[in-house]
């Protein structure tokens, strides 16, 4: 998951590490206690793998002057061209997201969980939502959707059947989450409907 919280704030900017984790920590808030400690093997690993490389600075701010050749190719060693040095005024080095990152990030973005999609890997893929194809956007949604479904039915189950057995306090602590469950499906269903009357307005459309 840090992998592609990664390319997914490179995909918006070439950050430097300090501003990578600020970035992180303004995109996913909570899930965001991200350390030095595993933020730079990260970087490493996706480094090795072709997926970011370090970028110049006046290359990062200008890519948009780069000459449009029509050829992916030709623009692509541009691109590279323009990112030799790296490093930041003080020195830092400046990461950007590669052709390789940009295919490994969509990759990672629309693989569904061998498990499902838990919390966390649930929260990550929705804040980079806007970059799935709408098909796997709502599929993303509705897979959520069934899986709060399934726990509130087995949460209820579990508080009707440990009823006698559990004090006002346990009681009250299992209902709490099983009103948080409905609130968040109530949510999805919000988010759904959006995303299917879009799909409509666009179908109309054409």
């Amino acid at each position: 998951m840090l992998e592609l919280a990664i390319l997914g704030v490179l995909k918006e900017q070439d950050l430097h590490g300090y501003e990578l984790k600020k970035r992180l920590a303004e995109t996913l808030g909570a899930l965001s206690s991200v350390s030095f400690g595993s933020l730079y093997p990260a970087l490493a690993r996706l480094e090795a793998a072709g997926a970011v490389e370090a970028v110049d600075v006046a290359g990062a701010v200008a890519v948009s002057s780069i000459p449009m050749t029509g050829s992916i190719g030709g623009e692509v060693a541009a691109l590279r061209a323009r990112r030799t040095t790296g490093r930041g005024s003080r020195g830092k080095k400046v990461y950007g997201i590669t052709p390789v990152g940009e295919r490994l990030f969509e990759e990672l973005l629309a693989t569904e969980s061998a498990s499902g999609d838990d919390d966390r890997a649930f929260n990550l893929k929705l804040a980079f939502a806007r970059h799935l194809p709408a098909d796997a956007r709502l599929g993303l949604l509705e897979r959520r959707r069934a899986q709060l479904v399934d726990r509130l039915t087995k949460a209820r189950s579990a508080i009707r059947a440990r009823r006698e057995r559990l004090d006002a306090y346990s009681r009250s602590l299992m209902e709490h989450g099983t009103e948080t469950t409905e609130r968040d499906i109530s949510w999805l269903d919000r988010l759904i409907a959006a995303e299917r009357g879009h799909r409509t307005r666009k179908a109309e459309q054409t």
